[in-house]
């Protein structure tokens, strides 16, 4: 054998004899294990046995409920009705309805007409138990499930009989009806047997399919990980093209903003000031309004400069905190659109990792740029709460809502390019983003996990 060869046999022969101890031990196992499975398939063959006795004595408390139910004590006739109800409610050929008296004495029985009128309270089954007494015991109680020895009708032998009775107390009934359980028995002794047949062929076959099967998968795992690799740089790619849309969208948006805002206060200040200067060189009296125009003016490109200057990175969030910075946002958002902002604050919501404030600060402000754009909303309320030291924040308008093409739908899917973002800000620590839209306004939700708090990080450094 040359070195090749030596290295594929020394790879699989142990492999193969692996493989076939693992098989050979599984089988002796499994062996072992058979009478567990048929126990447990025994136990849920019993279990909807139990299912099937309160269906059918649910059925029958249906059957006489109307007659019962207007009856008393001592209403002969209804007692007639009800027991000729329950004699004609029988199931199969071993399928029927008893009763009895608290007393023990018969009063229905389909299938041995020698029993109502009589007294069965000392009746035993082979196994010694009083069947009549332990039945009216359980009725007494509540109702319940009691197994006993019984004669089959249909093969007029001594079977395992499984009942569930029930207690008619206005009447002191006790109503039951029973399944046999030997068909159980002959299906758990036809299972073990078929097992026992079938285990050592199965697992032949599996020892054949073994050494194939670890091939397939492994070539399979090898082709679902290259897709899955190709699926990420796709996505990557598609984040990293989102992130240059946005970016130049806020370039956009900051060029407009210099433009039209502060590029226009600025052209007006020096306006203002030419004029003022020619005033002054013709020694005109009216000079001092000129430059006042042109204070003005100036300091609207200031108080432009200082909004701008906010919107990228409000100072008041690094400083002071995310309450500060969220109450300088709806409070300027409020004088800027009229729209009344209330904001709630609980204590101790500043616990937050700055990243953390950040992404909530910037949810908040995205949030209500929509609400200025679209919703037509006259109030706003923005509540800031720890639940068990989770950090919430809801914002909550009455506007008319979003369909599909502003943003998102009703039911909270997230289809807009702003609410996308804020749902990626959540996302990053493990949070969640919840849209609830309606006519009548929208609630936005935003929830991070104790990981986003401060003491969090500080906890995992100390361990």
């Amino acid at each position: 054998m040359n070195l090749r060869h030596q290295i594929v046999a020394l790879a699989l022969v142990p492999l193969v004899i692996a493989i076939l101890t693992i098989t050979a031990f599984i089988t002796w196992q499994a062996t072992s294990l058979a009478q567990s499975s048929i126990d447990t398939f025994e136990r849920n063959m019993l279990k909807a046995k139990e299912t099937e006795l309160l269906n059918l004595t649910n059925l029958a408390r249906s059957a006489i409920e109307e007659v019962y139910a207007a009856a008393d004590a001592n209403d002969e006739t209804a007692k007639d009705r009800v027991r000729s109800i329950l004699t004609s409610l029988d199931y199969g050929k071993d399928g029927y309805f008893f009763v009895y008296d608290y007393d023990g004495n018969n009063v229905v029985h389909p299938r041995q007409a020698f029993r109502p009128g009589h007294n069965w309270m000392d009746l035993t089954d082979p196994d010694g138990n009083q069947v009549i007494a332990n039945l009216i015991r359980k009725a007494k109680e509540g109702g319940g499930l009691y197994q006993y020895k019984w004669e089959k009708p249909s093969s007029a032998s001594m079977a395992d009989k499984l009942s569930f009775a029930v207690g008619l107390d206005k009447w002191q009934w006790m109503l039951g009806t029973g399944v046999y359980l030997d068909d159980v028995f002959a299906q758990t002794a036809a299972a073990k047997a078929d097992l026992r047949e079938k285990i050592g062929h199965t697992f032949l076959v599996v020892a054949l399919i073994a050494v194939p099967a670890v091939m397939v998968v492994f070539a399979t795992c090898m082709l679902v990980t290259l897709r899955e690799r190709r699926m990420a740089d796709g996505k990557l790619k598609a984040l990293t093209q989102r992130i240059i849309n946005t970016q130049e969208e806020e370039r956009a948006r900051l060029a407009r903003e210099l433009h039209d805002g502060i590029s226009q206060n600025l052209v007006g200040v020096r306006y203002a000031i030419d004029l003022a200067s020619r005033k002054v060189r013709n020694h005109t009296e009216d000079a001092s309004s000129a430059i006042e125009k042109g204070v003005d003016a100036l300091n609207g490109a200031i108080k432009e400069v200082r909004r701008l200057s906010h919107d990228l990175r409000p100072p008041a969030l690094d400083d002071l905190g995310l309450t500060a910075a969220l109450t300088a946002l709806s409070s300027h958002f409020s004088e800027r659109t009229g729209i009344r902002t209330v904001l709630e604050a609980d204590p101790g919501k500043d616990r937050l990792k700055p990243e953390a404030s950040t992404a909530l600060y910037r949810v908040a402000q995205e949030a209500l740029n929509n609400i200025e754009r679209h919703s037509g909303a006259r109030d706003v309320q923005i509540k800031l709460w720890n639940a068990r030291g989770r950090a919430r924040m809801t914002v909550t308008d009455n506007g008319n809502g979003f369909e599909d093409g502003v943003g998102g739908t009703r039911d909270g899917h997230l289809n807009g390019l702003g609410l996308r973002n804020m749902q990626e800000r959540m996302a990053h620590f493990g949070g969640v983003l919840l849209v609830k839209s309606t006519s009548e306004g929208t609630v936005l939700t935003a929830m991070l996990p104790l990981s986003a708090n401060a003491d969090a990080e500080k906890r995992a450094e100390a361990a």
